[in-house]
C-alpha cells in the first residue's frame, strides 16, 4: 500500500519520534510504514488519519488502483 505518511509529517515538521508518540507505536513502525515494508492495522490507521485530520484515502493508496 502507497502511503503519503512521509509528506504529510514532514508538513508538520513532525519527527518520526514525535508521531510515533502521537500514535504510542514505535518510531521503527513509522519508519517501516513510510518505506512501504509495513501496512497498519486498520485501528492503527484511523489513528493515523485523526491525527493528520484527514479521511483514510487521502493518506493511503491501494498499489493496484486501476
Amino acid at each position: 500500500m502507497n502511503n503519503h505518511l512521509k509528506t504529510l509529517r514532514a508538513e508538520r515538521g513532525w519527527s518520526q519520534a514525535h508521531l510515533a508518540d502521537l500514535l504510542d507505536v514505535s518510531r521503527q513502525t513509522i519508519i517501516s510504514i513510510e518505506n512501504g515494508k509495513y501496512d497498519p492495522s486498520l485501528p492503527l490507521a484511523f489513528r493515523i488519519a485523526r491525527v493528520f485530520e484527514k479521511p483514510i484515502e487521502a493518506i493511503f493508496d491501494e498499489e493496484d488502483a486501476a
